[in-house]
């Protein structure tokens, strides 16, 4: 019965994408909804990934030097293992997931309190589609800001290990950037970006069809913002197994 009900849901997500990523019916009003919604989705994010993401990258530097880093080891090790780590991990999985406690929450709870307070219906009744009127804007929107979120992302961090370099002279910055710089590969930046599409995609579209599909009321959209978190983030993770060994 457990694996009939995820097939059934899995269904209904089909079926409810594929009315989402039609065509517009009014390309006018989906610009001005799209705008909007990276508005408020991607550029009301990018305080918080800022935040996290310059002391995430100040933690790293100081963990590897202090715990990981021996009198064996090159001085610029530090720099090196936290430029690797913002650029294949954090910046893209680990922000995600983030992200998806943030906007996955805000994307479902809105479509949950406009489907129990029945202005979704209104929109069917008028002869709008209206999963492709209020869920194609959040998720094109989603998907465009997010490489931005993701450069930004890793480019702080590393402003918060240098940070580290000239407040709390854990390191030399002569040696964090040879860290920084040595044996460069930039497929890494691009990986980070092609996975951040992915997910943004999981996010806004898992989101968008848990709070569609609300039923009940204001407790039930409560549970509904939870779950577009939970189920995001577990995609998340399972897509990064299969994503990182592709890529890589």
């Amino acid at each position: 019965m457990l694996i009939f009900k995820w097939l059934n849901t899995f269904g209904n997500y089909l079926i409810l994408m594929g009315r989402s990523l039609s065509r517009p019916e009014r390309m006018r009003m989906f610009l001005k909804r799209y705008i909007k919604e990276m508005s408020q989705l991607g550029v009301d994010s990018i305080g918080i990934v800022l935040l996290i993401s310059f002391f995430i990258g100040a933690v790293i530097c100081i963990q590897i030097k202090l715990n990981v880093q021996s009198p064996w080891m090159p001085h610029w090790v530090s720099g090196y293992v936290t430029r690797e780590i913002m650029l294949l991990e954090f910046s893209s999985s680990i922000m995600c997931l983030i992200l998806s406690g943030k906007v996955g929450s805000n994307i479902a709870s809105e479509l949950g309190t406009m489907r129990v307070t029945q202005q979704i219906d209104a929109l069917e009744i008028m002869g709008i589609n209206s999963a492709s009127y209020l869920i194609l804007p959040k998720i094109l929107g989603l998907i465009t800001i997010m490489p931005f979120l993701v450069i930004f992302s890793a480019a702080t961090g590393i402003v918060g290990a240098y940070a580290t370099a000239y407040i709390a002279h854990i390191i030399t910055p002569i040696d964090l950037t040879a860290g920084l710089q040595h044996d460069f590969n930039s497929w890494f930046m691009w990986m980070s970006i092609i996975k951040g599409f992915f997910f943004a995609f999981i996010i806004s579209s898992v989101s968008s069809y848990m709070g569609y599909t609300v039923n009940g009321g204001s407790v039930e959209v409560g549970k509904a913002s939870t779950d577009a978190v939970v189920c995001s983030s577990v995609l998340i993770l399972f897509s990064d197994v299969f994503l990182t060994q592709l890529l890589s």
